[in-house]
């Protein structure tokens, strides 16, 4: 039973993998598909995860790209590290259920693989080499406007892995946002304070995290700060504290939507 699971698994990565960017790059090439197409480029000294907790400990480019309609959209995410090593693809699909003026709700799924370097002897010589891990996850995130600029959360994330990793990850996060705080004239701050559960296999761990922000209004650069401080944790590695600094380069093109009305 578990190794029939285990191949289907592999055989739903692979489809996944080999049909879902042939889809969003076909919608790219026709407005009649395609509203939006937006994303950032962050510039960093040290590459930051999704999970907070875990960093690259190096400088890193990160791309996240927002292709799709009004609800549904397609949103690789895509990182390097500064020398040009890939760190890690998450393939994201997301849907808006629910998008009222005092809530949403938004579930997600991407494969994904992550990369790392490891030692190998080839030919009596020992040399690194650029080994990937296949993961699959779903995620579930809710928002709640409590005022004008102030917005409190929830959200889940369940990680499914194939290779040499963990198998099963557990990521909760009670989140708020206090945005557009006006600092000198069109200069605005935003504070995004989370507290967060994970659990990796047995292992488990609890942390607060926070991301700040500095924008001006219609200008395309940003910049952005990530903390990160584990409370009390069981997984390794594990850096007590966690930061970042990214320079941010922001895009939004809007299209027709040339669909025929009926």
């Amino acid at each position: 039973m578990h190794k029939a699971r285990f191949y289907i698994l592999n055989l739903f990565f692979f489809i996944v993998v080999s049909y879902f960017p042939k889809f969003a790059f076909a919608q790219s090439d026709s407005t009649q598909e395609v509203s939006h197409f937006s994303g950032k480029i962050f510039a960093t000294h040290n590459g930051i995860s999704l999970i907070p907790s875990f960093s690259l400990n190096r400088p890193a480019l990160l791309f996240n790209l927002t292709l799709g309609k009004k609800k549904l959209t397609f949103e690789p995410d895509i990182r390097f590290a500064l020398e040009g090593k890939p760190w890690s693809f998450l393939f994201w699909w997301r849907y808006k259920a629910i998008q009222k003026e005092k809530y949403s709700l938004r579930i997600g799924a991407h494969p994904a693989l992550n990369f790392r370097t490891i030692p190998v002897v080839s030919n009596g010589k020992e040399k690194d080499v650029i080994e990937s891990r296949r993961f699959i996850a779903a995620e579930l995130a809710q928002s709640f406007t409590i005022a004008k600029n102030f917005n409190v959360g929830t959200y889940y994330l369940y990680s499914y892995g194939f290779d040499d990793s963990q198998k099963h990850g557990h990521f909760v996060v009670l989140n708020s946002a206090i945005t557009n705080i006006g600092v000198y004239k069109d200069f605005n701050f935003h504070m995004f304070p989370n507290i967060y559960y994970l659990r990796l296999d047995d292992l488990e761990g609890y942390y607060v995290s926070s991301t700040f922000q500095l924008t001006k209004k219609d200008f395309p650069f940003s910049l952005e700060a990530i903390l990160n401080q584990s409370i009390k944790t069981e997984i390794l590695p594990e850096q007590t504290f966690v930061w970042n600094i990214s320079l941010v380069y922001s895009f939004n093109k809007n299209y027709v939507d040339a669909t025929p009305k009926i």
